[in-house]
């Protein structure tokens, strides 16, 4: 996984301020393979919020706080919560294949 633990630990700390103490996040993507170089980072978050505009506002301040923490960065989140309804692939490939945070 290429991410520092000041990293990881500031990506778990921003999500659960934004989308609650019990959501989840996965890393997904370019980064868990150590041997490439550069690329965005792709979360996958799971989250108990059910009302899309509070799901909205928090991932405009997760992403605010990421911004702050990390420097700017390209930042992709994928948000799972109860009751969506369309669930493309990348879904199944980030719960498959992310490494949480």
């Amino acid at each position: 996984m290429r991410l520092s633990d000041y990293q990881r630990q500031k990506i778990v700390q921003s999500v659960k301020n934004c989308f609650g103490a019990q959501a989840r996040v996965k890393l997904f993507g370019s980064r868990t393979d150590d041997g490439r170089r550069g690329g965005d980072i792709d979360l996958l978050i799971t989250t108990d919020m059910q009302d899309v505009n509070d799901i909205v506002r928090a991932e405009m301040r997760c992403q605010v706080q990421l911004q702050q923490a990390l420097g700017e960065q390209k930042i992709d989140m994928l948000i799972d919560y109860p009751g969506r309804g369309n669930y493309p692939a990348i879904f199944r490939i980030a719960e498959q294949s992310g490494i949480a945070l």
